[in-house]
């Protein structure tokens, strides 16, 4: 299948917030190397994240997996962009880390304490905040430390410059024989959108079956993960330079565990209560400035025929 309408395949580049660090990345590790994108007449070159819609709109790409709440702010700034399909619809990929030896036992502990989140605007922002509102407290009551990254977040609290901090998997899989889990999303949140694909409308107008495409074979990296998931360990083993059975651990742990019944990766439909969700939190912290009309911003022609209908 070409790529786009000009009648010849090419290479192509897609951006995935934080590939080869958290789980979201997952299906697109297993997508390339088990040859489901070559397969669906998707010529995939690279899955890097770093500052994803910057990488996005200054390099023209086609398709990037991103959080939702940068992709509206995005758009209310004059962004050409439109959302074209849910990725990750919950955030189980994420426990709250303390030193074996912490005071902190329960989240009632967090008052005035120093808990880590990776950036400003990010999912770490707004999962930290959540936790405190669980807590009965609000941001107010703690000090949220920007480590700006996750990676960073783990060496802070090593050194106590923070009581606590997030740990995606597969990190968690990685570092849990070290620190103890304090309290993970499952426990203690409902399903919020995690991650959103999104499109350059222009792109989306001129690369429409590569987008597709994209999108097709990411979806069967979902279902092989679902129904394989040691074998699906091992392409994202290598891409993300980990240990095959801390690949395994993180992989069952997002398979084996919902929240509220809803699974960690998505096919690609859109539900718009967990979107809604999260957009809403997105607000609260200032990222999302303006109310939202879905109706603008959602376009669901790129997926599949049985997936295309919004879940309201």
């Amino acid at each position: 299948m070409p790529n786009g309408s000009s009648g010849t395949a090419r290479a192509e580049e897609i951006v995935v917030a934080n590939y080869g660090v958290t789980a979201n990345g997952f299906p697109f590790a297993v997508a390339m190397g088990m040859g489901f994108f070559k397969a669906e007449g998707a010529d995939i070159t690279s899955a890097g994240g770093g500052t994803t819609l910057r990488n996005m709109m200054a390099g023209g790409v086609a398709y990037a997996e991103v959080n939702p709440g940068l992709v509206v702010s995005a758009i209310h700034q004059g962004a050409e962009l439109k959302i074209i399909a849910e990725n990750v619809r919950t955030n189980a990929e994420t426990t709250w880390g303390v030193k074996p030896n912490s005071p902190l036992m329960t989240v009632k502990d967090l008052k005035g304490r120093k808990l880590g989140y990776s950036n400003p605007r990010s999912t770490s922002q707004a999962l930290v905040s959540l936790l405190l509102k669980h807590a009965g407290y609000t941001p107010n009551d703690a000090e949220l430390v920007r480590t700006g990254g996750f990676g960073e977040g783990i060496a802070a609290l090593e050194i106590g410059a923070v009581d606590m901090t997030p740990f995606p998997e597969p990190l968690w899989a990685i570092h849990k024989h070290k620190y103890r889990a304090l309290a993970t999303v499952n426990e203690v949140l409902p399903p919020l959108t995690n991650t959103i694909a999104a499109t350059i409308i222009s792109q989306g107008k001129t690369k429409a079956e590569f987008i597709k495409a994209v999108i097709r074979s990411r979806r069967k990296a979902v279902e092989f993960m679902n129904s394989n998931p040691d074998e699906a360990a091992e392409p994202i083993a290598k891409a993300f330079n980990i240990e095959l059975a801390v690949a395994r651990s993180a992989v069952r742990n997002l398979v084996e565990n919902k929240t509220g019944g809803v699974p960690y990766w998505g096919s690609g439909q859109i539900h718009m209560d967990s979107l809604h969700r999260m957009i809403e939190v997105q607000k609260s912290l200032g990222t999302v400035t303006k109310d939202v009309d879905y109706d603008q911003i959602i376009d669901t022609s790129f997926l599949a025929a049985d997936i295309q209908a919004i879940v309201k």
